[in-house]
């Protein structure tokens, strides 16, 4: 017998990308089921003219999403991987990640021009304290500000003259069909992403076999691996997404490499170290621990300190 099954959702561009990816391929998979799409809205989007870093980001994408998954009302719920917290509410788990898509930073510019081509004259937006240290540390007089909206509402801001260049997420611009305006992608040594960036994930409720069943057929095991290891390491440092870590991972063959990076707000000082280790999911969660540790021994907390206060 057939179910339905309730997808949760952001009601934005990119969120519905994603929802309707997750929809698809568990569609391919699972003929004999109903999947719908249930769009709600968190307070993230509510909260379009305040900076990210001011609100808060405990939840900001996801506790109404959370609130509905728990309740009932939907059996899974999809989220860009980064924008969700470390730990999960009581009863929800995360079930699944999609093959990741692309993690490096875009650079939006006018005329075209490279992150080296960039000057202090130069009004460069970003929606990142992440990203706002890692251009100060490339250059301290870089002149930043603020940017919000979804990825479309941002490029049509950029294309309005609010800005001369943006960092933002590689991976929302290629889904949207917005990547003619990628004037770079970033090299992770200069601007390094975000943990988990470009990887959709899912989550839902402890316990529901039938959901666990479905979601272990469509969950890409590369992905879990780097995914699983850069968010144990954003666990380990206990940052959110606005808060300035940094991490990545690579795969070689049997091999992979994390790296990881804390700066303090104005990008002055920062740690950053590339570990290697072998290419499994207990390895790379050991792995990662392990450096975020070292980071907290050497002074971490100190070095964003500025931001948390």
């Amino acid at each position: 017998m057939g179910r339905t099954v309730k997808i949760g959702t952001r009601g934005s561009k990119l969120a519905l990308y994603q929802a309707n990816r997750t929809k698809d391929e568990l569609e391919k998979l699972f003929p004999e089921h109903t999947f719908d799409l249930e769009i709600i809205r968190t307070k993230g989007d509510k909260i379009l003219d305040v900076a990210l870093s001011k609100i808060g980001d405990k939840g900001l994408f996801t506790k109404e999403i959370e609130l509905a998954l728990l309740d009932g009302r939907i059996d899974m719920a999809v989220h860009s991987m980064k924008d969700l917290p470390t730990l999960f509410p009581e009863g929800l788990k995360l079930g699944a990640m999609l093959e990741r898509g692309e993690p490096r930073e875009a650079l939006v510019s006018t005329g075209g021009r490279k992150l080296s081509e960039l000057t202090e004259g130069d009004i460069i937006a970003t929606s990142s304290v992440r990203r706002r240290a890692q251009l100060l540390k490339i250059n301290p007089r870089f002149h930043i500000v603020d940017i919000r909206g979804n990825v479309d509402t941002r490029v049509k801001k950029w294309k309005s003259g609010y800005c001369d260049a943006m960092i933002m997420a590689a991976t929302g611009l290629q889904r949207l069909g917005l990547d003619e305006n990628i004037s770079e992608l970033v090299n992770p040594s200069l601007i390094m992403p975000p943990p988990a960036q470009g990887i959709i994930a899912i989550e839902n409720r402890e316990n529901d076999t039938f959901i666990d069943e479905l979601l272990l057929q469509v969950s890409h095991k590369e992905t879990w691996i780097r995914g699983r290891a850069e968010y144990t390491f954003l666990e380990t440092i206990q940052g959110g997404c606005q808060v300035p870590i940094a991490c990545y991972s690579e795969t070689n063959g049997e091999q992979m490499t994390i790296n990881g990076m804390v700066l303090s707000p104005d990008g002055k000082q920062y740690l950053s170290e590339s570990v290697q280790c072998a290419f499994s999911e207990a390895a790379a969660v050991e792995t990662a621990r392990h450096l975020a540790t070292s980071f907290l021994e050497r002074g971490a907390l100190k070095i964003i300190a500025g931001l948390e206060r």
